[in-house]
């Protein structure tokens, strides 16, 4: 029998430091919001004036992000939302740009959603950036309650459902949610 003498592998200690920060980053998101519950909630849109929130976001949503976002930067990684809530207006302006942009309504369809079926306008989708972030999102996610949802879009990401065993197939492109 061989005893392991030594310091653990760099792999494992790389992963409990970041289970560490990620157990951290969650008891701090918690305990924010337990304050801001004790103290009766934002004001009525007074949520732009607190960093970093994200009006609108399902707030579930905005945790899993700030732990993933916290996780990355462990491992040196940049990941930032580059886009989380939008109005079913903005919505409908993306899906007139992309019309505009690929020259048909078919094509755009595969780019972007209308307003009624967007999970940005529900509040349950983010994009994030630059690419070695969305690439360490699409690593890690699973682990952090995050899927990527399309296969054209690398920084788009949606929450894991409850007790889901694993993402989802992604769909091929957006052109099904039409």
């Amino acid at each position: 029998m061989t005893l392991y003498v030594g310091r653990l592998p760099e792999r494992v200690r790389r992963r409990r430091a970041r289970a560490v920060v990620i157990a951290a980053v969650a008891l701090l998101c918690a305990t924010v919001a337990f304050v801001v519950h004790l103290l009766g909630g934002l004001a009525a849109n007074g949520a732009d004036d607190v960093p970093g929130a994200a009006t609108g976001l399902d707030p579930e949503l905005q945790r899993r992000f700030d732990i993933a976002q916290a996780a990355a930067a462990t491992d040196g990684v940049e990941l930032r939302m580059t886009s989380g809530w939008r109005s079913a207006a903005e919505q409908q302006s993306l899906v007139d740009g992309a019309v505009e942009k690929y020259g048909s309504l078919e094509e755009a369809r595969r780019w972007v959603l209308p307003p009624e079926s967007s999970a940005h306008v529900q509040g349950k989708a983010i994009d994030v950036g630059p690419t070695d972030g969305a690439l360490w999102l699409e690593q890690h996610g699973f682990e952090l309650g995050l899927c990527r949802t399309y296969a054209n879009e690398m920084w788009h990401f949606e929450m894991l459902a409850e007790g889901a065993a694993a993402c989802p197939e992604m769909h091929l492109d957006s052109s099904g949610g039409w």
